[in-house]
């Protein structure tokens, strides 16, 4: 079996589980992301679970289906909910109707702690370690970074939950001796219709 075929496969698969038609779906028009704050300008407050269960938990908002604009690229995130331990997704980036990027991930409860485990396209999988979990206090956004130091690239991972259904997903890191961050705003959907999850 080629990759192509596995890969066409296994995303059908995973829409099937999650009842995702959107997976099928033209995409819908592009909503304008609210901004982020600028640095540390917005106080914060931890929220970080005492336990690698409850941070799964804390996470089972992800669920379903995401989707955002940037640079002309279309990127998705899909997520079934939390079970057995973990939970699993995938992500996928367009630009010009063709593939740009694609990875398999899940959030995976171990002894150590909550685990993001990603299978990026044509890479190894890599592991981040959730490190902190944090609240902030002005818009009431919840922060959770997932860190892995020795990473070539990225070595920290973002998940900013922001209101009206907004989510941030961000990576961040040294490359090359430069620091580089790359943010990706998705609007949370319904995944049968396709329309805005404003929560």
């Amino acid at each position: 079996m080629t990759l192509t075929a596995f890969l066409a496969r296994a995303t059908a698969a995973l829409c099937a589980i999650a009842s995702c038609a959107l997976c099928a779906q033209p995409a819908p028009p592009a909503a304008e992301a609210p901004s982020l704050p600028k640095g540390d300008e917005s106080p914060t407050v931890s929220i970080m679970p005492a336990t690698p269960a409850e941070a799964l938990a804390a996470l089972a908002w992800l669920q379903g289906c995401w989707h955002g604009n940037v640079n002309q690229r279309e990127f998705r995130e899909h997520w079934l909910p939390p079970a057995g331990g973990m939970m699993v997704g995938a992500g996928h980036t367009v630009m010009g109707g063709k593939t740009q990027d694609y990875e398999f991930v899940r959030l995976e409860v171990r002894p150590e702690g909550l685990f993001y485990v990603v299978v990026p396209m044509s890479q190894k999988e890599q592991t981040f370690k959730l490190v902190d979990a944090r609240r902030d206090e002005v818009s009431s956004a919840q922060i959770f970074t997932f860190d892995n130091v020795a990473n070539e690239f990225p070595q920290h991972i973002m998940y900013r939950r922001g209101g009206e259904g907004w989510l941030y997903a961000g990576i961040e890191g040294t490359l090359s001796g430069q620091d580089r961050k790359v943010i990706y705003p998705m609007r949370h959907l319904n995944c049968e219709t396709g329309e805005p999850i404003r929560q």
